[in-house]
């Protein structure tokens, strides 16, 4: 059945591009009823998104900051608060893949912005979000690992370190939280079929994964019906 978050107040980050992934998620949620915060560092096109979506009859509220710092985590966790009461839902979208060549080359400052829109953010957000959702009897939220961490390639260090401790977070976030209420998951998308990821790679020869499909299972994981499932890294990649 299709999902029902009629009621719920979600907050997703990275939403400020249209064609990439937090759109579509924020997008999924608002058509399945949810109360939406957008929160992304672009504020020109986030205040984009936010109209986009209200045309679209979505309750909507955006805030603009950079989520690899806490004051900005914080600012999006009030704004749930005070436009619509509380808070049900997380997810991390913000991040992505900064640098990509050997190891050997990488310096200190590409492995700090690689780590700062990666780790940070989706730490800074859930450490802002959980005493919110613990407010409500608890909650969710939905990280975003990648299939890197699973399947690791060359030329990526640096987003495999930072993905992976995005999947370290999930595990123990969900082991600390587990009895109090809140389920932390990730998925682990594989080559997304995005706007940028079309532009880039329109010639390669790789398995898309549809955002539709990238969706379902984020909103699977933030839905009842994963009620038992808590400390998962979920391959979404159409693949073995």
């Amino acid at each position: 059945m299709p999902a029902d978050f009629r009621g719920k107040v979600v907050l997703v980050s990275g939403v400020g591009r249209i064609g990439q992934i937090g759109h579509a998620v924020a997008r999924g949620f608002g058509r399945a009823g949810a109360k939406l915060v957008i929160g992304a560092v672009n504020a020109v096109g986030l205040a984009e998104r936010a109209q986009e979506f209200a045309a679209e009859g979505f309750a909507v509220r955006s805030c603009a900051g950079d989520l690899t710092t806490p004051e900005a985590a914080r600012r999006a966790v009030a704004e749930a608060r005070v436009q619509f009461g509380g808070l049900d839902v997380v997810v991390n979208v913000a991040g992505g893949l900064v640098n990509h060549g050997s190891a050997l080359d990488l310096e200190p400052e590409q492995l700090d912005r690689e780590l700062a829109v990666n780790i940070k953010t989706t730490f800074f957000v859930s450490q802002a979000a959980i005493p919110a959702l613990l407010e409500r009897g608890g909650g969710v939220i939905v990280n975003f690992a990648s299939v890197a961490v699973l399947k690791p390639q060359s030329q990526m260090a640096s987003y495999i370190a930072a993905k992976s401790a995005v999947a370290g977070l999930t595990r123990a976030l969900a082991r600390e939280f587990r009895d109090r209420g809140v389920r932390v998951n990730a998925v682990a998308p594989g080559t997304m079929r995005t706007a940028d990821n079309l532009a880039q790679m329109k010639d390669a020869n790789v398995r898309w994964v549809e955002l539709d499909d990238l969706v379902s299972a984020v909103l699977y994981l933030a839905s009842d019906e994963a009620k038992a499932v808590t400390g998962a890294i979920l391959p979404v990649t159409g693949d073995v």
